[in-house]
């Protein structure tokens, strides 16, 4: 029971890494692919993996169809969020792109007790508004000019909390093979019928295929990390910890296209980090008092 907030903060590092190097393919492919294309193809090679795996493992039984409403608004909040995200990646930087993203863990937190019923702690809104003025110090997003990239990341951010949520959901009784099957089938679908609207669909070139392929692979480790960590702790809990990426784009961002980088960016780096100690120090301690109570009062 002591180990579940620290694991599941591990599968977060992997999701952190993986919509890292996401958002860099991204950017590589944007001149030749639109974000249906790129959402079409990463499923593509995402429900072929998720279908090897499930033959392989011999776990396609655990696909379920009486939880497809559940499925169906699920992904259709990500389809939205995750397209509005790729655009915003080639309107503005980085960095800004990820701060409008990170208030979604704010409104996780805010609205996990009346969607899940998840208490809301004092430790969980402390890491929450520490994240939330780190994304500021690192950002500072200019909110008095908004632009359509602007409009778009702060777009993505809503529909990746609904997304958030509804997935924590589903993890109280669906396996993740189960929830992965759906995503990338349901991704697949949207996807090709959005980029065949026009009667065009780009195809894949020497130069855009290892970036497709790095955008399924990574699309898919990030949703297995994200959906296996919220099934270890509450969502109010792993959200935060993905203020972290934060500070990681914006090094990259500056390393790869220039992008400036300030002593803002190591101050809210520093606060966001605090803010993720003070949160998984909390579980811990409270995982420990129940691990505790258990085993001192074996018939509760």
């Amino acid at each position: 029971m002591t180990q579940r907030p620290l694991a599941a903060a591990l599968w977060m590092g992997g999701s952190i890494l993986s919509f890292t190097l996401m958002a860099v393919a991204g950017r590589a492919v944007s001149g030749v692919h639109d974000t249906f294309e790129i959402m079409m193809w990463r499923s593509v090679l995402g429900f072929t993996l998720v279908m090897a795996f499930g033959i392989a493992t011999g776990r396609l039984a655990e696909v379920r169809r009486d939880t497809l409403p559940s499925h169906v608004i699920r992904n259709l909040f990500h389809f939205g969020g995750q397209n509005l995200w790729f655009w915003s990646l080639t309107m503005i930087p980085l960095a800004q792109v990820f701060a409008l993203e990170f208030t979604s863990p704010i409104w996780v937190i805010l609205l996990s007790p009346l969607v899940l019923g998840e208490k809301l702690t004092t430790p969980r809104l402390i890491a929450a508004g520490m994240g939330f003025l780190g994304v500021l110090l690192v950002a500072r997003p200019d909110f008095a000019h908004l632009n359509a990239g602007v409009v778009a990341a702060a777009g993505s951010a809503i529909c990746f909390a609904a997304t958030a949520l509804m997935t924590k959901r589903l993890t109280r009784g669906e396996s993740i093979v189960s929830i992965l099957f759906w995503l990338t089938l349901m991704q697949f679908g949207l996807g090709l019928a959005c980029a065949g609207w026009d009667g065009s669909i780009a195809l894949p070139t020497a130069q855009t295929l290892p970036w497709l392929a790095l955008i399924g692979v990574c699309g898919l480790l990030a949703h297995l990390c994200l959906t296996t960590a919220l099934s270890l702790a509450p969502a109010s809990f792993v959200l935060p910890i993905d203020f972290i990426r934060l500070p990681v784009i914006a090094v990259v961002g500056m390393a790869l296209y220039s992008e400036p980088v300030d002593v803002w960016v190591l101050a809210g780096a520093a606060v966001i980090f605090c803010g993720n100690w003070i949160n998984i120090r909390s579980e811990r301690r409270s995982a420990t008092r129940i691990s505790a109570t258990t085993l001192a009062r074996p018939d509760l």
